[in-house]
């Protein structure tokens, strides 16, 4: 399942509606842009030892621009245009290594 929202405070809303298991963050948004909705995921997870990976979407793929991404609290980062085979793979890491990690335990 996914659901998609058309700016940042809504992807807020999902989020705390919905507990995904993986984030897509469009780093462009308007109301909110995908930065300042990482933050407030963030500030939501704080103490409750839970942490939901977030990958960066943006157009910008200049140098530095990945760091950004992460240094705003995202895990990921992926620049657009984005292949299906560059998506799936991102996926996978994702999602594929909670699957492990619970096959482990």
């Amino acid at each position: 399942n996914y659901r998609i929202a058309s700016n940042g405070r809504i992807a807020v809303e999902l989020y705390r509606l919905h507990r995904p298991r993986l984030i897509l963050m469009d780093v462009s948004m308007p109301e909110m842009n995908g930065f300042e909705a990482t933050a407030a995921i963030r500030l939501d997870e704080d103490g409750t030892g839970m942490r939901t990976p977030i990958v960066g979407v943006t157009a910008h793929a200049l140098k530095g621009d990945r760091e950004k991404c992460l240094d705003s609290g995202m895990d990921d980062y992926l620049s657009k245009p984005i292949s299906p085979n560059k998506l799936g793979e991102k996926i996978d890491a994702w999602i594929g290594k909670e699957e492990k990690q619970a096959l482990r335990a």
